[in-house]
């Protein structure tokens, strides 16, 4: 003779849903470049080839300072933002730093994005470009809430087996997970961890007999529905116990709810008592 208990979970709970709005925003601390020129530029087209200026292409972020040095200790330049057709020059005023003396320096702040050519008003062979790179924007993410239901039903029926007694779970959903724990006179008498229905039933063997003066508590704790070794997407009530008492002469049947926030779990657990019926 079997009996039975059915113990339900039902569990209510949030889903954090993350929207990203993008919203620019300056960077707190920007890198600063150094662009130096060639010693001799200004005697000589050699440095044509390799760049007239180190490095002839620099890189810096929207907000970044850019630091020019005439590093030349033979002569004097400029550093002229704009362009040269043969030898003829084309400022176009985006920065000038007048001309510099060797060892003097001029500062100039990068703010929009895009490329920024520039030359040496007194040689116009000495050529280099600004690169200046958008910074990335900040995400901000709007969290929004979306509320599903989930329900967990679990049947616990036994029955006297070869001197001992068997425990049948019945799912009603595929891949539990969970927990089965079966207690005599205070004593642990069978715990499984970790264990996993890969079908709707799970059936396990106990060593013990109880009876209504000695009774069998078996509990289920569930961990989680999905398969295992994917625990990060396992979904359903996690660490919550599923139980219902039963007594041979009523059969009561206890439901156990279960509501979880989204930063808290609060659990209302009845163990279940399994005592055969002969």
């Amino acid at each position: 003779m079997k009996t039975k208990a059915i113990s339900s979970i039902f569990v209510l709970f949030a889903i954090a849903a993350g929207i990203a709005s993008m919203a620019p925003a300056a960077f707190a601390d920007h890198p600063e470049v150094a662009i130096t020129t060639v010693e001799e530029s200004g005697f000589s087209q050699e440095c044509v080839e390799s760049g007239c200026y180190t490095p002839v292409s620099a890189a810096v972020e929207a907000g970044g300072v850019v630091t020019m040095t005439n590093t030349d200790t033979t002569g004097v330049h400029t550093f002229t933002s704009g362009t040269v057709d043969g030898f003829t020059p084309s400022p176009d005023g985006v920065f000038d730093s007048g001309v510099l003396m060797s060892g003097d320096s001029f500062t100039w702040t990068a703010e929009t994005a895009g490329e920024v050519p520039y030359y040496c008003m007194l040689h116009t062979w000495m050529q280099g470009t600004i690169v200046v790179q958008a910074h990335a924007a900040e995400v901000e993410p709007e969290v929004m809430e979306a509320a599903e239901e989930v329900e967990l039903m679990v049947m616990i029926s036994n029955s006297q087996v070869m001197g001992g007694t068997q425990i049948d779970l019945e799912f009603n959903t595929l891949h539990v997970n969970y927990d089965l724990t079966a207690t005599q006179n205070g004593e642990i008498i069978f715990e499984g961890k970790g264990q996993h229905a890969m079908g709707l039933t799970a059936t396990h063997q106990i060593d013990a007999v109880g009876s209504d003066e000695n009774p069998i508590d078996v509990e289920v704790i569930s961990l989680g529905i999905g398969e295992p070794g994917a625990e990060d997407t396992w979904t359903g009530p996690v660490g919550s116990v599923a139980t219902a008492q039963v007594v041979p002469e009523f059969g009561t049947i206890a439901m156990m709810v279960l509501a979880v926030a989204i930063i808290s779990i609060v659990a209302v657990t009845a163990k279940s008592r399994v005592v055969p019926r002969f």
